[in-house]
């Protein structure tokens, strides 16, 4: 609490723009997507979209978590600061291709901000594809654990699904005698994040499911 009282009322009143890097945890593999919050000023709203689509990340999208979000964008806008963030990569690794996004989304932010000129981390990064949108923005869209038990994924991160779709399957361990129950999507769109432990315990999230959006 302390360190978060310092971040919000010491540190980022400072800056302009606040820059926050996932690896999405130890539990889940992401897709590489940009991430803001929104934002209730329209013009900095459209700025901090602005910076999201800058990074050259695959996909972003727009959380709407409100005005006391215990994030680091929640606590970035308080301060007077834009916040961005995304996912970039997971399970706790590093990898070839997370740290090569990664460095490239810091110097197309920093080019964008002024900061530098020319790229510093990723001077010879391949160029970026434009941000394609997503929404995540109900609780239908993810996929959850119920008891303890094993998952086995159906599908692939980043696969386009449908409403229905077979998901996977979730075996108990302890009751061998059962056969494995089958999961399905509530709703379409695109693998977002899945979880990377096979073992699991109620609550936690399998799957997320993000619907693509246009603008």
């Amino acid at each position: 609490s302390r360190l978060a009282n310092f971040l919000e009322a010491e540190l980022f009143p400072r800056h302009d723009v606040v820059f926050d890097i996932h690896s999405g945890g130890t539990s889940m593999e992401h897709l590489p997507t940009a991430l803001v919050e929104r934002h209730t000023d329209p013009d900095r709203h459209r700025r901090g979209v602005e910076l999201m689509r800058a990074l050259g990340m695959p996909y972003g999208f727009v959380a709407d978590n409100g005005r006391a979000s215990p994030t680091s964008m929640g606590a970035a806008r308080r301060a007077g600061a834009i916040g961005v963030s995304g996912e970039f990569g997971g399970g706790g690794t590093a990898t070839v291709d997370t740290m090569a996004i990664t460095a490239r989304a810091i110097d197309s932010l920093m080019i964008t901000l002024g900061v530098v000129e020319a790229p510093v981390l990723a001077p010879e990064s391949k160029p970026s594809t434009p941000t394609r949108l997503l929404s995540l923005s109900r609780h239908s869209q993810g996929l959850y654990a119920t008891r303890r038990g094993w998952f086995e994924p159906a599908v692939r991160l980043g696969d386009g699904v449908s409403d229905g779709q077979l998901a996977g399957w979730y075996h108990d361990l302890e009751r061998l005698d059962l056969a494995e129950e089958a999961l399905y999507f509530a709703e379409s769109g695109i693998v977002l994040s899945r979880r990377l432990h096979t073992i699991c315990e109620a609550g936690d999230c399998l799957m997320q499911v993000a619907e693509p959006v246009e603008g």
